[in-house]
């Protein structure tokens, strides 16, 4: 479910296909953490709403925030800024919950604003570079270059586990 202001600003959100003549195109939304853009495929998305606090829970994993009750069912808000090494988010009334379903489960991921929705063939999408890292990128499933940007596709399957292997 989309409030009002969310539906005017991003249509797309609310179901609406794919472009038609975007043959093998999939639609994402895009958002913005810290002063990097990310994206998740749209079919996954639930809901976005407004920053509310949390409920903290103990022995939580770091990047786990708290829970909110959604209608009733208790979803954990993950703070992407911590799960993605970038610190820690400090929420203000501009930061918004996107509503993800991972694995059969509701889940929020806490970002600074949501900015677009994007249309993209998957030939479009480009592999992670090896950076030579101590490790890869395991929260990242691709990278698309938009305009002048490049935007990084969230792997929501391994968003939530505990432990990544690499």
């Amino acid at each position: 479910m989309i409030d009002d202001t969310m539906q005017s600003e991003f249509p797309g959100v609310m179901g609406q296909n794919p472009d038609e003549s975007s043959e093998g195109a999939a639609q994402y939304v895009a958002f913005v953490v810290g002063e990097q853009t990310y994206c998740v495929d749209i079919m996954s998305v639930r809901e976005i709403r407004a920053w509310t606090g949390t409920t903290s829970l103990p022995n939580a994993a770091e990047f786990v925030r708290g829970v909110v009750n959604l209608r009733g069912v208790v979803v954990p808000i993950i703070d992407l800024r911590i799960r993605l090494d970038q610190g820690e988010t400090d929420p203000t009334k501009s930061h918004v919950v996107v509503i993800v379903m991972i694995d059969g489960k509701l889940n929020g991921m806490l970002v600074d604003a949501v900015s677009d929705i994007l249309t993209i063939k998957k030939t479009d999408i480009m592999p992670i570079p090896d950076t030579g890292g101590e490790a890869e990128n395991p929260y990242l499933d691709g990278l698309i270059s938009v305009e002048e940007d490049m935007v990084a596709m969230i792997a929501l399957d391994r968003l939530i586990e505990r432990t990544v292997v690499h």
